[in-house]
C-alpha cells in the first residue's frame, strides 16, 4: 500500500498542472476546471491500480474530468446560464497558467475556438498526446483529431499573425 501511495503521489505531482491546464483550455473557467480535475484526480487514486497500468495515466485524468464536466453539464443545463468567454478571456495570465507563462492574448484566441478545437489543441500541445492519444481520450478517430488540428491551428494564425505584425512595426 505504501508503494502504491509514493506512486500515486509522484504521478500527481509530475501531472497536476499539465492535466489542469489542459482542462482549463477545454472548459474556459479556472474553478470549474480545478473542480473537475480535482474529483478526476479523487477518482484516479480511487482506482490507482488500473489508472497506473493505463498507457497515459494523465490523460485518463484529463478524459474523467472532461466527461464529468459533460455529466455535470447535461444536469445542470437548464438551470445555468451560458458562461460569457468574453469575460473568462479578460482574466489575468497568471490565472492561466499558474505561473503567468500564458500570455492572456493567446488565450483569448483559444477561447474563440470551437470547443472540440480548443480540446485537441489542449491534448496535443499542453498535455503532449499523439494523435491516436488524443483520438482515445476524446472517442473520435485519429483523423478527427488531424483535422480539428489543422483547423484550429489555422484559425489561431489567422487570429494571432496580425496581432504579431503590429507588434513588429
Amino acid at each position: 500500500m505504501a508503494t502504491q501511495q509514493l506512486d500515486f503521489a509522484e504521478f500527481y505531482c509530475e501531472s497536476k498542472d499539465k492535466c489542469l491546464f489542459t482542462v482549463l483550455v477545454s472548459v474556459g473557467d479556472r474553478d470549474t476546471a480545478q473542480e473537475l480535475v480535482a474529483e478526476a484526480f479523487a477518482r484516479a487514486w480511487a482506482s490507482w491500480r488500473t489508472v497506473s497500468r493505463h498507457p497515459a495515466p494523465a490523460a485518463w485524468v484529463v478524459r474523467t474530468a472532461l466527461n464529468s464536466g459533460i455529466s455535470r453539464w447535461r444536469r445542470h443545463r437548464h438551470e445555468l446560464p451560458v458562461a460569457d468567454l468574453a469575460r473568462v478571456a479578460d482574466h489575468p495570465a497568471a490565472d492561466w497558467g499558474g505561473d503567468g507563462s500564458v500570455d492572456p492574448t493567446i488565450m483569448a484566441a483559444l477561447l474563440r475556438l470551437p470547443a472540440r478545437q480548443r480540446q485537441v489543441i489542449a491534448l496535443r500541445l499542453f498535455l503532449d498526446l499523439d494523435t491516436a492519444g488524443a483520438a482515445q481520450v476524446l472517442g473520435v478517430a485519429p483523423g478527427t483529431v488531424q483535422s480539428h488540428l489543422a483547423r484550429a491551428l489555422a484559425a489561431l494564425r489567422e487570429d494571432l499573425i496580425p496581432i504579431r505584425k503590429e507588434t513588429r512595426s
